[in-house]
């Protein structure tokens, strides 16, 4: 069983992308930043908010870029990063909030809940269309090491015999990685989800 969610470009690239930006903060510590940038836009294109200010049929760096200047104060790069799931939450709500937007509400599942649960539930809001931001904090596999003390969307997943693949887009690239590997980080500090949810 496999189900990708539809995602957008930015001139090429899937989705944003720290890397872009001039401001040293944002390019050392703005993933917290892009990957709220790239929920409002994704939002926007197939939940019917408004929320990114540019046209988002045709999404140009320069004007993302803009977009993430704006989202910088509500997630502000730390030297320490924004490592804990209450610190995006409250953040992005906060942004949310000041836009208008009360359709859309967050909660969190820490890393430290059973594998299985965090499966299920990247399944769950995928199935209902919804991205799933992630933080990785320290991890001991070298394989994961481009994910570490980082904030990136899962997208889709492929469910095979053995184990559950996760789609991650980060860096204006998309990962193929093991849900499992990803999760156990052999490190007692862990970071977790973000799951979204449409108000009722």
């Amino acid at each position: 069983m496999k189900k990708e969610l539809q995602y957008f470009k930015i001139e090429g690239a899937w989705g944003g992308s720290q890397e872009w930006f001039s401001d040293r903060m944002m390019r050392l510590g703005g993933c917290a930043a892009v990957t709220a940038c790239d929920s409002c836009i994704f939002f926007d294109l197939y939940k019917g908010t408004d929320l990114y200010p540019f046209d988002r049929q045709k999404i140009t760096k320069t004007e993302y870029m803009q977009f993430g200047m704006k989202m910088k104060p509500y997630l502000r790069p730390r030297w320490s990063g924004i490592d804990i799931l209450d610190i995006y939450m409250e953040g992005y709500g906060q942004f949310l909030a000041d836009q208008g937007c009360r359709d859309i509400q967050m909660e969190p599942l820490s890393g430290e809940e059973p594998v299985e649960m965090a499966e299920k539930a990247v399944i769950g809001q995928i199935d209902r269309g919804f991205p799933v931001p992630c933080l990785t904090l320290r991890h001991r596999n070298p394989d994961y090491d481009m994910f570490e003390w980082h904030w990136f969307l899962l997208v889709g997943y492929e469910k095979q015999t053995d184990k559950c693949m996760v789609k991650i887009v980060t860096y204006g690239k998309y990962f193929w990685v093991d849900l499992k590997g990803l999760w156990d980080t052999g490190h007692r500090r862990k970071g977790g989800l973000v799951l979204y949810h449409e108000k009722r």
